[in-house]
Parts: C-alpha cells; sequence; structure tokens
C-alpha cells in the first residue's frame, strides 16, 4: 500500500511540476538558434528532440566489426523498408491473423536508415552484453508459460512460426494458473488487464525511451523532460538537480532521475526502478548514466545501462538529436493511447462473451484461439 501511495504522489509530482515548467519556460521560436546559457546560467538544452533515423539497437551479424554503413547501403535499405508489402498486404481472409491485423504503411511511418550499423556504441561490438544465467532462467520460466497458453491453437497445430520450440497438445493447465512473475509481453489469455502487453495496458513508454521524441524545460533546480513515444504512450520524467535517491525500497515507475552538469553537459543518474516497469528485464537493479550535450546541430545523448543481474557488463547508446520545429509542436497532448485505453475494456469484455458463446456451444474454445504471437509476435 505505502509503495502504491508514494507511486500516485511521484506522478502528480511529476505532472505538476512539468506544468508550471511549461507555463514558465520560454518556448524558441521555429527557425531561432537556442540561448547558450539559461537566464539562471546553466547551458540551455531546451526544446524539442528527435533521432531521426532508423538504426537497430545491435548490430547484425552479418554487419561484423562494420561500424557505418555506406551511401549506397543506406538508400538500399530505405527503398527495401518502404517498399515492403507486408506494410500494405493482408493476410489470408478469414485467417485468425487477418483478422487480428490493425495497421497497415498508412498508420504507420519509416524513418531514414542511419549511418550507425547500431546505436550501441561499447561494446564495441555493438552487440548486447551477454546475460547472466539468472535473466536467462527468468525468460525461460516466462516463455514456458506463455507458450503452454498458445499449445491449443492454430499457429500450433500447423508448426508455424509463432509455436517454434513448442507442440501442438490439450489447453495446458497453466490456462487457469496465476502467472509465476509480473507479466509484461503478450500472453493468449485475456483472464484480466496483467495478461496484456504493456503496450496494450498503455504502459509501453519505458526510461531510457529511444524512439520518440522528447521536449526539455529546464528551471533552476529541476529539469522537465516530456516524451511522446509509441501510439501515444508517451510520459514526463522530472530530473532534480540535486539531492539524493531514495531508499531502495522506494520504487517508481521511471526510477528517480538525479542529475549534476559537468562543464557543458548534463549527466542524469536514474535508480529505484520498479520490478513492474523493467528495461529489457531490468528493474530495481538497474542504474541509468544519460549524457546530454549540445553540439553544432543538435544534442549528443548518451545512456549507459547497468544491471549487474542481469547483463555481463554494462552497455551505453548513443544518438544524435535534431531539434524539431517548435511552433508545429508547441503543445504536448496527454497520452492517447488507444483512444483513452478503451481498447483493453474491450478485449477483456470480448473474451468474455467468447468464453459465454462456447459454454452455449456457440464459437471455438477460447484456449484454441492465438490472441498472442498472430497480432504480432509472442513478446
Amino acid at each position: 500500500m505505502t509503495q502504491r501511495i508514494l507511486s500516485s504522489l511521484g506522478i502528480a509530482t511529476v505532472t505538476i511540476a512539468v506544468m508550471l515548467l511549461l507555463q514558465l519556460s520560454p518556448v524558441p521560436v521555429a527557425g531561432q538558434a537556442p540561448a547558450q546559457n539559461t537566464a539562471w546560467g546553466d547551458p540551455d538544452l531546451q526544446g524539442i528532440w528527435l533521432y531521426e533515423f532508423q538504426t537497430p539497437l545491435q548490430r547484425s551479424s552479418q554487419a561484423g566489426d562494420k561500424e557505418f554503413f555506406t551511401d549506397e547501403e543506406r538508400t538500399q535499405q530505405d527503398a527495401a523498408r518502404s517498399g515492403s508489402a507486408g506494410r500494405n498486404e493482408r493476410a489470408s481472409t478469414g485467417s485468425q491473423a487477418d483478422v487480428a491485423g490493425a495497421y497497415n504503411a498508412v498508420f504507420t511511418s519509416a524513418k531514414r536508415a542511419g549511418r550507425r550499423t547500431s546505436l550501441i556504441v561499447d561494446p564495441p561490438n555493438g552487440r548486447i552484453p551477454a546475460l547472466t544465467q539468472a535473466a536467462q532462467e527468468d525468460i525461460d520460466v516466462r516463455r514456458r508459460f506463455r507458450m503452454a497458453l498458445l499449445q491449443n491453437t492454430e499457429t500450433c497445430k500447423n508448426e508455424q512460426a509463432g509455436c517454434n520450440g513448442w507442440e501442438y497438445g490439450p489447453p495446458a493447465a497453466e490456462r487457469d494458473q496465476i502467472a509465476p512473475f509480473y507479466n509484461t509481453g503478450r500472453m493468449s489469455r485475456h483472464d484480466g488487464p496483467e495478461d496484456q502487453s504493456m503496450g496494450d495496458r498503455c504502459m509501453l513508454g519505458t526510461t531510457p525511451d529511444l524512439n520518440g521524441h522528447r521536449r526539455i524545460v529546464q528551471g533552476p533546480d529541476s529539469i522537465a523532460i516530456a516524451y511522446d513515444t509509441g501510439q501515444g504512450q508517451g510520459f514526463q520524467r522530472i530530473v532534480y538537480l540535486g539531492g539524493s535517491h531514495p531508499p531502495s525500497s522506494v520504487h517508481l515507475t521511471h526510477g528517480d532521475s538525479r542529475g549534476h552538469w559537468e562543464g557543458t553537459t548534463l549527466v542524469i543518474e536514474t535508480t529505484n526502478f520498479s520490478p513492474s516497469h523493467p528495461f529489457r528485464g531490468a528493474a530495481e537493479n538497474l542504474t541509468l548514466v544519460e549524457r546530454y550535450s549540445r553540439t553544432a546541430s543538435g544534442l549528443d545523448y548518451t545512456v549507459t545501462i547497468t544491471d549487474p543481474t542481469v547483463w555481463a557488463a554494462p552497455w551505453t547508446v548513443k544518438q544524435e538529436l535534431n531539434a524539431q520545429d517548435s511552433v508545429q509542436n508547441r503543445i504536448y497532448y496527454e497520452p492517447r493511447c488507444h483512444e483513452g485505453n478503451y481498447g483493453l475494456p474491450a478485449l477483456l469484455i470480448g473474451a468474455r462473451m467468447d468464453e459465454k458463446a462456447f459454454a452455449e456451444g456457440r464459437g471455438p474454445d477460447p484456449a484454441s484461439v492465438d490472441t498472442a504471437s498472430c497480432v504480432g509476435g509472442l513478446n
């Protein structure tokens, strides 16, 4: 109960602080060069910033030790991505995958290919370090439970990719069991909200966020960073310039962020993450060290990610952020995921209707319907 109260107070504090800072801080004029320093003397990082390129997080095995793509390779990637038939074609009419489909190329966009072969710059191979044994065991537990829920579906019966490594069989006992972990991925069951993925629950935004744009607004004692990411799954962070992290027993959705200046570079350390909102499996023991520094063309951003319980070594991501038009993007709307997240109750209501129909001898057994891998992959 105490943790829930603290989390609620933290959300309220962040929201109020962001609103106050947005009201008090000047909005740069489009096309106007940003000031070098704020009125109180700190380097000015304010603005709306975006990483404008499509760059894989990890370097592919085909790239080997290659750090940068050639211009020709980037052109080829852009052509392949924009011309992908899968972005416009439907699945076989009447199939589960076709019914579950939602968004084609009309609703999505493709960024231009970036120069670097990976966002990860350390280790030099551009790859996430090896998982610890404990982290791998946790992944295995989660996968076994999710695959058990899937085993009676056509996906396994037809040996499709979503059932790779598993066998078709009768409905598993796990369908009536509570998951032995806090679920953050998609499961082929709709018993309650926590059977759904974080995206389905409109909680996809994580810290660090490497996808959406961010708006930075500064004050003398704190900095507000508003993120717009995913399908309206934005969030706000407050970075306090001073003070200490709370006790380790206090867990916050986006962690506790404390910043300081090293010359003209803003350094932010974030700890105290919630186990119910992990970043790639890391939570309570996760530490982030982010660095923002101005360049002639924008902002350099790096984040070093450390969790010795998940990865064998720290790893670092780098992005070069470009300023976005501050007039066209001057309004930050509240997160509007799934049109107010009517989608989640609709999933649950639909599941109850399917169960009722099956009990009355109408429709398929819900245990035989794949509601996980056929809608975008088993997370």
